[in-house]
C-alpha cells in the first residue's frame, strides 16, 4: 500500500520505510502536494492529528486520496518538567525563528542538565502516530522508549536526540545501535509495528 507521510524529514521516511515494509511511504513533495500544519497542540496526539488532517485535506484538493500517516514524536525529561516534550524539534529556538540544528539542540539540553545526576537524568521518547484511511476512518497509536540523557554525544547513526539518549543495559546511545535493533525497540519502531499490524489486518 502507498501511504502519504506527513513530513519533510527524510530520516523519518527512511525509518518508516523499513518499519512498515512492504508498504511504501511517499512524501507530499514527491506528488507536488504542499500543505500547512501549525503544530500548536499541547499533546503529541493533537499535533499528529493536525498534521494528518492538514495533509489529507491538501491531498484531496489535488485529487489524491491515498491513506495519510502522521507522526509526532519528542523527548521528555521528567526532571525538566517534561521538556523538551512536544517542543522537541523547536527546543531552544526563538519564536518565529528557524529551528536549531540537531547538534545545537543536543548541546543546549546537555548544558541545561549539567546539574543533574543519576535518576534525574532519566528520560523517554514518545511517538504518536495517526493513520487516516478515509474521512472519519482514523486510527491512533502511541508508544514510549525509556533511557537516560548521556553526559556527551556518542555514535553517528540515527538522528535528532539519538546521540545523547543512553541505554543502560547495552551501555550505548541510540545513535550507536544498528538500524534493525533500533527499529525493534524505539518509540517509532513500536508505534510503527502496531500500524503495520493494522495495515496487514486490512489486507
Amino acid at each position: 500500500m502507498d501511504i502519504l507521510l506527513a513530513t519533510g524529514n527524510a530520516h523519518k521516511k527512511m525509518e518508516l520505510d523499513r518499519i512498515l515494509y512492504p508498504h511504501r511511504m511517499i512524501l507530499p513533495k514527491e506528488l507536488g502536494i504542499t500543505y500547512e500544519a501549525i503544530e500548536n497542540g499541547s499533546t503529541y496526539l493533537e499535533n499528529a492529528f493536525i498534521k494528518a488532517r492538514a495533509l489529507r485535506k491538501a491531498a484531496k484538493a489535488q485529487g489524491v486520496t491515498l491513506p495519510v500517516l502522521a507522526d509526532d514524536s519528542g523527548l521528555s525529561v521528567p526532571a525538566l518538567q517534561g521538556a523538551p516534550g512536544v517542543y522537541s524539534a523547536r527546543y531552544g529556538s526563538q519564536e518565529g525563528g528557524p529551528e536549531l540544528a540537531s547538534e545545537e539542540r543536543n548541546a543546549l539540553l546537555l548544558s541545561n542538565m549539567n546539574h543533574l545526576e543519576g535518576l534525574d537524568r532519566e528520560a523517554f521518547f514518545v511517538c504518536c502516530m495517526v493513520l487516516i484511511l478515509e474521512d472519519y476512518r482514523e486510527f491512533t497509536v502511541q508508544e514510549t522508549f525509556p533511557g537516560r540523557i548521556a553526559t556527551s554525544p556518542a555514535g553517528c547513526g540515527g538522528f535528532g536526540y539519538d546521540p545523547i539518549f543512553f541505554l543502560e543495559q547495552e551501555a550505548v546511545t541510540v545513535a550507536e545501535l544498528q538500524d534493525e535493533e533500533k527499529d525493534k525497540r524505539s518509540h517509532r519502531g513500536l508505534a510503527g509495528q502496531r500500524i503495520h499490524a493494522l495495515l496487514e489486518s486490512l489486507a
